[in-house]
């Protein structure tokens, strides 16, 4: 396929809205690419990196190879993912600090959407559907209760992350930022970006091309064979990790690192129990808006596959 500068451009512009998609936990990069037309394309392009790839590399050399695995489209789309990702990156970090609960109540009214998403792409719900489902759910909530201090942040812990969050970017409906919000990495990565970091930051894109080289395998054989079973297991972990999200925490434990303060352990309360109270107007709003973000992308999604 001939591709003009132009058809590059509005491709890089495509992966500046899956980055900020991917950058915000609840939105999946897999969604804006299914969206936009290129999910299909986009899955071709990742399975042809193999071991053919490389004979045709070896073969026919470099140009032959790039074109086998259509490297055009994935070099603009990966620039504007990451122009997007960086860019968005201290904005997010930085409304953590200045607006946690009105940024929380965002998050948790995308996820909150993304698990009927998900769960409307289960075509036939059977006894193991339902059993997989609840499995999931108490398998995420219970990951949810472990602490911080149980998790450290080794860079073996970050290559796993990244592998981990990065298949996610091609599952539509699971948010890569999701998967290290669940796994207490989101920050932490927020923070490497931050500090430039990049050491961590490499690291991190290394477990990454692992992850979506070998895992996104697993993961789409899954889809292939056991479709209904893999959606209830993914809608269930989604629905239990909902209270990592929860906007309204009360601090158990906390401690002074390097001049500042960290949470070791919390725990979900009513709104009416929190000190910022006051904002549960706003928060409401808030959660409406990214449930409604969604349902707007589901919509455009249904008119675009007919």
């Amino acid at each position: 396929m001939e591709r003009s500068l132009k058809d590059y451009t509005i491709i890089s512009l495509k992966g500046i809205a899956m980055g900020a998609a991917d950058v915000v936990p609840g939105v999946s990069g897999g969604t804006i690419a299914f969206v936009s037309g290129i999910y299909e394309e986009l899955i071709q392009s990742i399975n042809k990196i193999n071991f053919n790839a490389l004979k045709i590399l070896k073969n026919e050399g470099i140009a032959a190879a790039w074109k086998s695995i259509n490297g055009n489209f994935l070099l603009a789309l990966l620039t504007g993912i990451f122009i997007s990702v960086i860019s968005l990156a201290k904005i997010i970090r930085q409304l953590l600090e200045t607006q946690p609960v009105l940024l929380w109540s965002f998050f948790f009214g995308l996820v909150l959407a993304s698990v009927i998403y998900v769960a409307k792409q289960i075509t036939e719900w059977r006894l193991i559907t339902f059993v997989m489902l609840i499995l999931g759910a108490i398998a995420a909530f219970l990951i949810t209760r472990i602490q911080p201090q149980q998790l450290e942040m080794s860079y073996t812990f970050i290559f796993f992350a990244g592998a981990l969050a990065i298949c996610a970017m091609i599952l539509p409906g699971i948010s890569g930022s999701f998967i290290l919000l669940l796994l207490g990495a989101y920050k932490p990565v927020l923070d490497a970006i931050h500090y430039k970091d990049f050491k961590t930051l490499a690291i991190l894109a290394f477990g990454a091309i692992v992850g979506l080289l070998t895992f996104s395998r697993l993961l789409k054989w899954f889809f292939d064979h056991y479709e209904n079973i893999t959606l209830a297991t993914l809608t269930g972990f989604i629905i239990g990790s909902l209270n990592k999200i929860w906007p309204w925490k009360e601090v158990l434990q906390s401690e002074i690192i390097d001049g500042k303060l960290k949470v070791l352990q919390e725990k979900s309360v009513s709104p009416m129990a929190y000190d910022g109270d006051n904002q549960l107007l706003y928060a409401v709003f808030f959660a409406v808006l990214g449930f409604l973000i969604i349902v707007l992308l589901e919509k455009l999604a249904v008119k675009k596959s007919e």
